[in-house]
């Protein structure tokens, strides 16, 4: 049958229509839900914007290029910056970073090639998942009786052992995930052509599940940066840069965004509380920036 011929078979039968009608329960019901749904996300949403705006507004006004050059102001003392908090965050995250990161990625490389189903598979990724939930104020105190009192003193080192704690089980297991998304096909041709299964993992399933490995460390990172209480018991706080006069002071009390805030919010001196709004907002757009460029490079990774 041609069109004109099917067209003038169905010409005279009368189709139910498609339009939704409210009086049916079923689209009455998905109506409601919709805007259940609709309400109760601009809801979640209120308290999330409503600390950006403070943020904004308080921190907004305080905003210099003197904040993230100058060192803190004393009590009564006008102007002053946090320039020493954000390079001593800068460094206790990176020192975090320096022991979490290989930690963790060696021991996905573990679970998810070498012995995925093993015992120590299962420990291991029940201890992670277990971490995932730690109070931070726990890894502080563990890191307070591991570093701080072994060294007999506050330092950058006792708060990166501190927060690199909070930071493994992340990096585990993203890292795991993304070496298992690595198709089979690849490891079995490389398997062919001669290569050892090392060989595959440093060659094969690293590179390939590299985009996915980092956007577990940038969400790691940006957890860490905002941390306060692990750094209260092992950094502790200083009004000094952490680098002066061609000396480092890693092995004394560093100063941190997030224990700045902790201290200076508290004060009754209007300065100091302006300066802890400025301090939240660069540190929640610090957090942010971090976090956008995880989800650019999974982004990326997946359009591929």
């Amino acid at each position: 049958m041609n069109e004109e011929e099917i067209t003038a078979a169905f010409e005279g039968v009368d189709f139910p229509r498609l339009e939704r009608s409210l009086r049916h329960p079923r689209t009455l019901i998905s109506v409601v839900l919709s805007l259940g749904t609709g309400i109760t996300t601009v809801i979640a949403c209120i308290p999330l914007f409503s600390v950006l705006f403070m943020l904004v507004y308080r921190g907004g006004k305080k905003l210099s290029t003197e904040l993230f050059t100058e060192l803190p102001p004393t009590a009564f003392e006008q102007g002053g910056g946090f320039g020493n908090a954000i390079v001593g965050t800068a460094v206790v995250v990176s020192i975090a970073a320096a022991i979490a990161i290989p930690v963790g990625v060696l021991t996905a490389v573990f679970l998810a090639e070498f012995g995925p189903d093993s015992k120590t598979a299962s420990v291991t990724r029940f201890c992670a998942k277990t971490l995932t939930g730690l109070p931070s104020i726990l890894a502080g105190v563990f890191a307070y009786a591991a570093v701080v009192l072994a060294t007999g003193s506050y330092s950058a080192p006792a708060g990166g052992v501190a927060l690199s704690l909070l930071m493994l089980p992340t990096i585990i297991l993203t890292a795991e995930e993304a070496m298992r998304m690595v198709p089979r096909k690849m490891k079995e041709a490389a398997i062919g052509m001669g290569c050892t299964r090392t060989q595959v993992a440093w060659k094969i399933v690293l590179p390939t599940a590299l985009p996915g490995i980092l956007t577990g460390v940038m969400l790691a990172v940006a957890r860490a940066a905002g941390e306060t209480a692990p750094l209260l018991f092992t950094a502790l706080f200083s009004n000094y840069w952490i680098f002066e006069d061609g000396q480092s002071q890693l092995m004394e009390p560093t100063a941190s965004l997030a224990v700045f805030i902790y201290n200076f919010s508290g004060m009754p001196f209007e300065n100091q509380i302006e300066m802890a709004w400025a301090a939240s907002l660069v540190l929640v757009l610090l957090v942010l920036a971090i976090n956008i460029t995880g989800q650019l490079i999974s982004s990326r990774a997946k359009s591929r």
